[in-house]
C-alpha cells in the first residue's frame, strides 16, 4: 500500500470517529479503472484526451502517428494514421520522428489535432472529416505543436521546441505568435507543453522548468503559480478554483497542485502509471492516459470519479 493511500485511509479514521479535520483534504479520486489498453508494441504511445459524449474519448497516439477513438465500452478504433514525409521525418524538432500529439472537438463534434513532422505542409493543425484529415492550420517546420485547446472562435497550441503559443482562428488559415513569454521557454528539451484556458487566463505547463505559469487573456507577463513539478506533461482544472490535477510523465504519476502552489501525489508507479502524459476533467469524471514512453510498456486510458 502506498504511503499517500495510508494517509488516505488515516484521515478516513480520523473523520469516522468525529475528529474534525484540520486542513481542506481536497480532491481526490475513486473507482479507477482501465478503459482501454493500447498498442504500445506497435507505437500507440497515448498522448492527449478530447473526451466525447457518453464516456468515450478521442487519444492522439505517438509515434503510431494515429488519432483513435476509445468507445465508452473500451473498444479502439483508429480513426487516421498520418504518412510519414518523404525524408522520413528525422528532421522533426526536439523527438526527431513524426508525432501526433494534441487532440480536440469542438463543441458541434469535429475532431482536430496536431502532427509534428519536421516539414512545412504537413506540420500544423489537421481536422479528421469523413475519415480523411485536412491541414487547417499550416505550422512552421522547426515548430513542435504539443497541446491543442479549442478558445471560443480560435486555436490556442503550445510549441515545446520554441517555447511558443501559436493562435488561428477556428475556420482554418494562418497563426501568429500569442506569446512568446520567457517562461515557456525550453531548458534543454520540452518548453511549453501542456495549454487551459480558465477563469481569464491562458494556463501552460514548462516540462523542462516543472512550473505551471497563468498568463491573462488580454496579455501581459506570466505568472508562475507552481513548481518543482519536473517533467510535467499535460493538466487540468478539478472545478475546485485553481485546484488542479497534472500529469507527470518523468515520475509516472498523477499530482494534485493546490491554488497555492503545493503538491500531492494521488496515483502514481504503484497504482499503474507509466509515463503519465495527459489528464482532462469533464464534471465527476478524469480521463488519464498513460503512453509508456519513458518505463513499462502498458499504454492506456484510465478513467476515475472525483471526489471533491
Amino acid at each position: 500500500m502506498t504511503p499517500h493511500r495510508i494517509t488516505a485511509l488515516f484521515a478516513a479514521a480520523l473523520l469516522a470517529a468525529g475528529v474534525p479535520a484540520t486542513a481542506d483534504a481536497g480532491t481526490r479520486l475513486a473507482d479507477v479503472r482501465v478503459l482501454a489498453h493500447f498498442d504500445r508494441a506497435a507505437g500507440q504511445a497515448a498522448e492527449s484526451i478530447a473526451p466525447e459524449p457518453g464516456g468515450g474519448a478521442v487519444v492522439g497516439m505517438i509515434p503510431a502517428r494515429q488519432v483513435v477513438r476509445v468507445a465508452p465500452d473500451g473498444a479502439v478504433r483508429v480513426l487516421v494514421t498520418m504518412p510519414l514525409p518523404p525524408d522520413g521525418g528525422g528532421t522533426t524538432p526536439v523527438v526527431g520522428t513524426p508525432v501526433v500529439t494534441g487532440v480536440a472537438r469542438s463543441d458541434r463534434g469535429d475532431v482536430y489535432f496536431l502532427y509534428s513532422a519536421g516539414q512545412g505542409g504537413l506540420t500544423g493543425i489537421w481536422q479528421i472529416r469523413a475519415g480523411t484529415p485536412r491541414l487547417v492550420v499550416p505550422l512552421p517546420a522547426d515548430t513542435m505543436p504539443n497541446a491543442l485547446v479549442i478558445d471560443s472562435d480560435r486555436f490556442l497550441v503550445t510549441d515545446s521546441a520554441g517555447g511558443r503559443i501559436w493562435q488561428a482562428p477556428l475556420r482554418g488559415g494562418a497563426a501568429s505568435v500569442w506569446s512568446a513569454d520567457p517562461a515557456l521557454a525550453p531548458h534543454g528539451f520540452f518548453g511549453a507543453n501542456g495549454l487551459k484556458v480558465h477563469d481569464g487566463a491562458v494556463w501552460a505547463s514548462n516540462s523542462d522548468r516543472g512550473t505551471i505559469v497563468r498568463i491573462p487573456l488580454t496579455g501581459g507577463p506570466a505568472e508562475v503559480r507552481a513548481t518543482g513539478l519536473a517533467g510535467i506533461d499535460d493538466f487540468d482544472f478539478t472545478g475546485r478554483g485553481d485546484e488542479i490535477l497534472a500529469a507527470i510523465n518523468q515520475d509516472s504519476k498523477l499530482v494534485r497542485v493546490g491554488a497555492d502552489g503545493s503538491a500531492e501525489t494521488l496515483l502514481d508507479a504503484g497504482d499503474g502509471m507509466q509515463g503519465t502524459t495527459a489528464v482532462v476533467v469533464r464534471g465527476s469524471r478524469v480521463y488519464v492516459t498513460n503512453g509508456a514512453n519513458l518505463v513499462g510498456d502498458d499504454s492506456n486510458l484510465l478513467v476515475a470519479r472525483l471526489r471533491r
